[in-house]
C-alpha cells in the first residue's frame, strides 16, 4: 500500500497511509535513488510503497522509493562528502528569521536562498519577534524587505507572541506542503505551538551567553494543516552546507544577477575581477544590493576549489 513519511528517526519511520493509518515502518534492503549519494535512504514527504508487518502493533516495511518531485539537502555534518536529505516533494520553503534575539544574518538568508533555487523551490521569509523591534530594527526590516520583494521574495514581518501575522501565514501554507526552517531560537516551535495547540512542542529560550538558539526539534517531522496543506519542521540549522555547486554556477542562483548574466562581456565571467562586467556595475551604481553581492563573494569563497572544474 501507499504511503507518506511523516518522521524519521534513522532507522524508523512513522508513515500515514492514503486511508489515514499511521504506522512505524523500516526499510527493507538498501535504496539507491537517482545517484543520490545521502546518508538518509528516506526522508520526510517521501512517497512509499509499504508492506504490513504487524496489524497489532501497526508496523510496516518499506519496499520502495516512488520518484520525487524535488528535495532539498544540505552537505552531512558527519561525510562533507555526503548530501543529508531533509525533505521532499515541497511546494516551498518558510524560512524564519528574526533580526534580534537572535539576529539572523543576511548571509545565512542568502545561503538559504541559493539553496531553495539550487532545488527550484520558491521562498519565504517571516522575521518574527517583531514586539521586540525598535526603530533600529524596524528600519533594517524595512530595507531587507525591499531588497528581497524587487528581486522575487515574499517577506513578512510576524510576531508570534503577539499572534501578528499568523493568518497571513496561514494563507501562504494553506493546500501546499512547506519546508519550515530557521535558526534554533527564532520561533519556529511557537508558531507551530500556536497553529497545533495540542502537540505543546518544546521549546526553548535564546542563550544568553551566546546569543544563539538552544535546539530543540532532533528530527524533521511533517504535520497536517486543519485548513488544508503539510508543515515540515527541521532541526534549527546552524549553517545551511551547499552541496554539488560550482562556483561558476553560484551567480545562477542569486535572481538580480542572473538577469544581467548574458550582459557580462565573458560568457564564464565570476563577477569578480573581469573587465566589463555587467553585474558589478549594477552594484557600483546601486541597482543590485551590495550586502547581496558580498553575500555571493563569501559563498563562492567557501566553495571547495576540488569543486570548480
Amino acid at each position: 500500500m501507499k504511503a507518506l513519511v511523516y518522521k524519521s528517526t534513522g532507522s524508523w519511520y512513522v508513515v500515514k497511509t492514503t486511508d489515514n493509518k499511521t504506522y512505524n515502518a523500516r526499510i527493507k534492503g538498501i535504496f539507491k535513488i537517482d545517484g543520490i549519494t545521502s546518508t538518509n535512504p528516506i526522508a520526510v514527504g517521501d512517497e512509499v510503497e509499504m508492506v504490513i508487518e504487524n496489524e497489532v502493533e501497526d508496523t510496516g516495511t518499506i519496499t520502495e522509493i516512488f520518484p520525487r518531485r524535488n528535495y532539498v539537502a544540505r552537505t552531512s555534518p558527519s561525510n562533507k562528502n555526503k548530501h543529508h536529505i531533509i525533505a521532499s516533494n515541497l511546494d516551498q520553503a518558510l524560512l524564519f528569521a528574526t533580526l534580534k534575539d537572535p539576529k539572523t544574518s543576511t548571509g545565512f538568508i542568502d545561503r538559504f536562498l541559493v539553496a531553495c533555487e539550487m532545488y527550484h523551490l520558491p521562498a519565504i521569509i517571516v522575521f518574527n519577534k517583531s514586539d521586540v523591534y525598535r526603530k533600529k530594527e524596524l528600519d533594517k526590516f524595512k530595507e531587507i524587505k525591499d531588497t528581497y520583494e524587487k528581486i522575487g521574495y515574499t517577506v513578512l514581518l510576524a510576531s508570534v507572541h503577539n499572534n501578528m501575522g499568523i493568518e497571513e501565514i496561514k494563507g501562504l501554507l494553506k493546500d501546499k506542503t512547506t519546508l519550515l526552517s530557521g535558526h534554533s531560537g527564532v520561533g519556529k516551535s511557537t508558531f507551530i505551538n500556536a497553529i497545533f495547540p495540542e502537540l505543546t512542542l518544546k521549546t526553548q529560550e535564546v542563550s544568553g551567553w551566546s546569543g544563539k538558539g538552544l535546539h530543540t526539534t532532533t528530527f524533521a517531522e511533517m504535520f497536517d494543516l486543519s485548513f488544508g496543506g503539510r508543515i515540515i519542521d527541521t532541526p534549527g540549522i546552524r549553517e545551511l552546507g551547499l552541496s554539488d555547486v560550482t562556483k561558476q554556477e553560484i551567480s545562477g542562483y542569486f535572481p538580480e544577477m542572473k538577469a544581467l548574466i548574458n550582459d557580462c562581456q565573458f560568457n564564464n565571467c565570476m563577477h569578480l575581477n573581469e573587465q566589463e562586467c555587467a553585474v558589478k556595475d549594477a552594484v557600483n551604481e546601486g541597482k543590485l544590493s551590495v550586502e547581496r553581492y558580498l553575500s555571493y563573494l563569501n559563498i563562492v569563497d567557501t566553495i571547495k576549489e576540488n569543486d570548480w572544474d
